[in-house]
């Protein structure tokens, strides 16, 4: 072998090693075509297309071919060196690299497939049990996808193996190929021209390679200081600052120290609609998960397909251009309850190295509330009973305290996420006194609307969907396009008439008439194809009780920041409720302007990892592009450098803020929070 070796020189050897580097990238390269025909094919079936199929090819193509073109060159050095020492050794490496490429990108595609999501460096946030769970749950892994694994990994193997010895390009084309990456990659512009800008956020999505997506996350999420912005550059001089401090009117009393401690500021802006009484109000806080904008409520561009929830919303306040905080539970409760920031993988990610904080929860127990919350599932999950009994939760009920006589959802692949949404709400007016000595807040989260979308009474509810789809004048495209998502949609329907038979039981209690009831989403469901980037965070907020003397619709931006603000601020009007003159709250309370416009400048984090949505004003910053905002929360792809400085600009202000609470300064001072929070 030696003696073989040795009869070419160093430069044919190179020769040789360029030309088998070709036909191994140029096998990969059509390989990934084909994929992406695939995942383009798959998704017609499972989730429809967006737009005409070859258009969609053709875009995936290209995509395909830019992240092909970033990676020729890096390789090629790897590879070539050890094809001089020995070229088994680098054919065996590049078609086992070939394989563990394409086994990641099945995983990636039948991840989106499944929850029309692309997976980023969010695994990175979540533990394994939490992983298993929700894999478990989904019902993504069947025999089915198995055996398409099998096929698909076969044809990369007989690829790798038989067609390189077939497909041997000249040196010259041979050469080029690492010259044109290195070309590609010398060029400023690269990554403008991998950007698109479709019809759709889930055609957008559809045509990305999902490989592409994965790795830069990641090598995002482990480097961070490579992409930290220098808000004192010139570019973010101007007036800047003069806008943010029009906005931001919070005293912040030790930066330093205490990043989120200001004076407490928030205005009563709920008690010009309610009649207030003596007794202080219970109040009922009901987290739906998954809760869209775009399927609820008048003027739903998928279709209002909650009629119940509607009705509330006539007859209460509400906000139409309302933001959850985040784009999945994790979020859901420290920015609602404590409108707290997120650190570095959601706040409840720090696990017991979370902060001492104030909440609804601490501050009401404090000031004479029994509080409670209900969940249908596992509250260990993202260390939400973690949370809640720092907060000093009087009563935590969840699957493991729901007594015998229940029924849980139907199991899927062996595991359930717990108990419907009608056992929740029964267990929850069973287990509730209807005359209480001390006011009541209660908060419960449902799991009903969440992958895999399996219910009980699937006949009900799915005639129950035709008849709407009827009510709603849809064409039949219109129709078939939804079908695509039964599940999804029969989930929504249940889980809005789990609501309408709640509040019917509850208006024969004692204590109806002196309730204060909050509804919203903890994000929307990602698993109906979404239109925008702030599509995934659009909620609706409802504020329905009977203490209202008038009702309102309500066309300005809040988010889960601000419901906490306000809650206290209402209290502290009204029934004397005890606040400290210092807060940490993120949000400075709700916005009841009837038209349409936003005076809060606030983060929100779509995964645990992925913290790059911005809102000031009328634009959202996702990442470095900048939409405007429309009055139905619609957006379009603008190019405005001043006003994306100014947001990146303040964007960067609250990370910096931020990333104080990661290396471990605190919310509040000890002082407040002992003076505050029960023992």
């Amino acid at each position: 072998m030696a003696k073989n070796k040795n009869k070419f020189s160093i430069r044919e050897r190179l020769e040789h090693a360029t030309r088998s580097y070709a036909s191994f990238s140029l096998i990969w390269l059509v390989l990934m075509f084909i994929f992406s025909i695939a995942e383009i094919t798959l998704n017609s079936f499972t989730n429809g297309l967006p737009s005409g199929f070859f258009n969609l090819v053709l875009w995936s193509g290209y995509l395909d071919l830019l992240f092909w073109l970033k990676w020729v060159l890096i390789i090629y050095i790897i590879y070539a060196p050890i094809y001089l020492l020995s070229p088994r050794l680098a054919r065996t490496s590049f078609q086992v690299l070939m394989v563990l490429f394409f086994v990641i990108q099945i995983l990636l595609l039948n991840y989106f497939n499944a929850a029309l999501v692309m997976l980023g460096a969010d695994l990175f946030g979540y533990s394994i049990e939490d992983i298993k769970q929700t894999v478990g749950s989904s019902g993504s892994l069947n025999a089915t996808s198995i055996l398409v694994f099998i096929v698909l990994i076969s044809i990369v193997l007989v690829s790798t193996h038989f067609f390189t010895k077939k497909v041997r390009p000249n040196l010259y084309i041979a050469i080029g190929l690492p010259v044109l990456s290195l070309l590609f990659m010398s060029f400023s512009g690269y990554k403008v021209v991998g950007k698109v800008n479709l019809e759709s956020d889930y055609a957008n999505s559809l045509v990305t390679n999902k490989s592409d997506h994965f790795y830069s996350s990641a090598y995002t999420y482990y480097n961070p200081e490579i992409f930290e912005t220098d808000i004192y550059a010139d570019n973010y001089i101007g007036d800047f600052f003069n806008k943010l401090s029009e906005g931001i009117t919070f005293n912040f009393i030790d930066e330093e120290n205490f990043p989120f401690l200001h004076e407490e500021v928030t205005e009563d802006v709920l008690t010009p609609f309610f009649t207030p009484q003596e007794k202080a109000p219970n109040i009922v806080i009901i987290l739906v998960e998954g809760l869209g904008r775009a399927f609820t409520n008048e003027g739903a561009y998928l279709g209002n397909f909650t009629p119940f929830l509607s009705d509330l919303a006539e007859d209460g306040l509400y906000w139409k251009n309302f933001l959850s905080q985040g784009g999945r539970t994790f979020a859901v409760l420290p920015s609602l309850l404590g409108s707290l920031p997120f650190a570095e993988n959601g706040y409840l990610g720090m696990g017991n190295n979370m902060p001492k904080q104030l909440s609804l929860l601490n501050m009401l127990k404090y000031n004479g509330y029994n509080t409670s919350f209900y969940y249908g599932g596992d509250a260990q999950f993202d260390n939400m009973a973690l949370y809640l009994n720092e907060n000093k939760i009087d009563e935590l009920n969840d699957e493991r305290t729901f007594p015998s006589g229940y029924k849980k959802l139907p199991a899927n692949n062996g595991f359930t996420w717990g108990y419907n949404d009608k056992e929740l709400y029964r267990y929850f007016l069973n287990s509730r006194k209807e005359v209480e000595e001390k006011p009541q807040l209660s908060v419960l989260l449902t799991v009903t609307t969440h992958s895999p979308f399996l219910i009980d009474e699937t006949e009900k509810y799915t005639a129950m969907f035709e008849e709407r789809m009827d009510e709603l004048r849809f064409n039949e495209s219109e129709k078939e396009s939804h079908r695509n998502y039964t599940k999804q949609y029969l989930t929504i329907l249940y889980a809005d008439d789990a609501l309408k038979t709640f509040f019917t039981e509850y208006e024969k209690r004692a204590d109806y008439d002196n309730t204060i009831f909050l509804i919203t989403g903890d994000h929307r469901i990602p698993e109906i194809p979404m239109s925008t980037k702030i599509d995934r965070y659009h909620v609706p907020l409802i504020v329905y009780s009977p203490l209202l003397k008038r009702t309102a619709e309500i066309a300005s931006i809040s988010t889960h920041f601000n419901i906490t603000p306000s809650i206290l601020a209402y209290l502290k009007s009204n029934h004397n409720i005890k606040m400290p003159k210092y807060t940490s709250w993120v949000g400075q309370g709700l916005d009841t302007t009837r038209s349409f416009q936003n005076i809060h400048y606030l983060p929100l984090m779509q995964t645990k990892t992925n913290m790059d949505d911005f809102i000031m004003g009328e634009y959202h910053l996702n990442g470095t592009d900048l939409y405007k905002l429309n009055n139905e929360l619609g957006e379009n792809l603008v190019e405005d450098e001043t006003e994306k400085n100014q947001l990146l600009g303040a964007f960067e202000q609250f990370k910096q803020r931020n990333s104080r609470i990661i290396t471990g300064k605190q919310i509040i001072p000890d002082s407040i929070y002992s003076k505050y929070t029960p023992k």
